[in-house]
C-alpha cells in the first residue's frame, strides 16, 4: 500500500465521515451546510450513504466539509 501523505481522506471511508460530521454538527447542521434531501428529510446514515455514492457533486461536498471540520 502507498502513503498518500498529501491526501487528508486517505484511510476515512464515507461511512467515517458521514457519522462524524453527523456526531459534530448533528442532521439539522448538515442541511444547512449542505442542502441535500439525504441531510433533511428521515436523515439516516444509510440514506446518506446510498445517496452520496451516487452523487459526486454532493460526495465532493461533503468530504470538503470533513476536512475543513476535522483537519
Amino acid at each position: 500500500m502507498h502513503s498518500q501523505p498529501n491526501n487528508p481522506l486517505h484511510g476515512v471511508t464515507l461511512k467515517m465521515i458521514v457519522t462524524d460530521l453527523e456526531a459534530y454538527y448533528g442532521w439539522e447542521g448538515l442541511a444547512d451546510r449542505i442542502p441535500v434531501r439525504c441531510f433533511q428529510h428521515n436523515p439516516s446514515v444509510k440514506s446518506s450513504l446510498t445517496f452520496l455514492r451516487r452523487t459526486p457533486w454532493a460526495r465532493e461536498q461533503v468530504e470538503q466539509l470533513y476536512i475543513d471540520s476535522f483537519t
